[in-house]
């Protein structure tokens, strides 16, 4: 059976301490013209802020987990995205920020049990405005390298396989709490 091609971002499944994975609270620039989905790799900017990670950064916080902030009219949120350009006060992102924290993600590549300890980067898809679930995914470029992401093993689940698509575990290796990282 083929893996399914459906980008759906970084799903939190365990904590390497065998604690459950659990997130902190951030901040969004009000009017960030970003939208920030559940499942997307974020980083922290200069400002002290959190944005969307696009290609080749390595100050990585963690994985956007939602939103709560109050909208301009007076009226208190909860997202499960950050809606591009929203002029809001009170803004807490939830974010998964623990280097320890394993994720399940699917590869753009085709992994195979060589790829096992590799790097790879990831790939900004576009998410979803209806439901907020991200459309990030992993690179299909696989190697020794330093990358965003570590690849520790194939996520177990019956209708996923090594080769195209695969659900990869990874945790995210150019973190900015983790070591031999600078800061920002």
């Amino acid at each position: 059976m083929a893996n399914v091609d459906a980008a759906f971002g970084f799903v939190p499944i365990r904590h390497m301490s065998g604690n459950a994975p659990r997130t902190n609270q951030y901040t969004i620039t009000s009017g960030l013209a970003e939208n920030i989905f559940k499942g997307d790799l974020c980083i922290i900017t200069s400002g002290g802020v959190v944005t969307p990670h696009t290609a080749g950064e390595a100050n990585n916080i963690g994985v956007f987990n939602g939103v709560s902030f109050t909208a301009a009219d007076g009226s208190f949120v909860f997202s499960e995205y950050w809606p591009t350009g929203t002029v809001a006060t009170d803004i807490v992102a939830f974010i998964y920020d623990c280097p320890y924290t394993v994720f399940k993600a699917q590869s753009a590549g085709s992994p195979a049990q060589t790829n096992i300890a590799n790097c790879c980067d990831v790939v900004a898809g576009a998410g979803s405005t209806l439901n907020g679930q991200s459309g990030f995914e992993l690179s299909g470029t696989m190697a020794a390298g330093i990358a965003s992401c570590k690849i520790l093993s194939l996520y177990d689940a019956p209708d996923n396989a090594f080769g195209a698509n695969a659900i990869m575990e990874v945790t995210i290796n150019e973190h900015l709490l983790g070591t031999n990282i600078a800061g920002i």
